[in-house]
């Protein structure tokens, strides 16, 4: 079944793509395969189960070690490519259904844009009470802003 998850000739696309490992520093344990850690990253997004259910028969590494791979190649910006590796190979085994594709405004960027609409035009007067404004004064928080000047202000000025 793992097998199913990523053939040879696709792991052949793929591996390329992949980052080099760092140097352990003072050793420590062997890296997990990047080929097994892809099938658990494939196995989690394609079934939906949180990473800590990974089955150990899949032999993919655990949940958490599949988790920080994947965090790993999303921050080296993996994805993209790989993607579009993937499209490439399903579109040569003729796997690829367009009528299931669907394309909206949030994928497409419109470059030039559409015809800026004019504004629409008033059909009649409103008669209805504004909720935004209101017949009262204006308020005001400092109680000396309504306060009326007396002849000794007006003299100081």
């Amino acid at each position: 079944m793992a097998t199913d998850l990523l053939p040879d000739d696709l792991w052949n696309e793929v591996r390329p793509l992949l980052p080099p490992h760092p140097a352990h520093k003072n050793g420590g344990h062997p890296f997990v395969d990047d080929r097994a850690c892809l099938r658990g990253i494939i196995f989690i997004l394609r079934s939906g189960m949180a990473w800590q259910l990974l089955p150990k028969q899949l032999d993919c590494g655990s949940g958490s070690t599949c988790w920080r791979r994947f965090r790993d190649w999303t921050k080296a910006g993996v994805w993209p490519n790989l993607h579009e590796k993937l499209l490439g190979h399903l579109g040569r085994l003729g796997e690829i259904d367009l009528s299931r594709a669907v394309i909206d405004s949030a994928s497409v960027r419109a470059v030039f844009g559409g015809p800026t609409p004019d504004r629409i035009p008033r059909i009649g007067r409103k008669m209805a009470a504004n909720g935004t404004s209101s017949p009262t004064p204006q308020a005001s928080r400092c109680w000396c802003a309504r306060r009326q000047p007396t002849s000794a202000m007006i003299s100081r000025r």
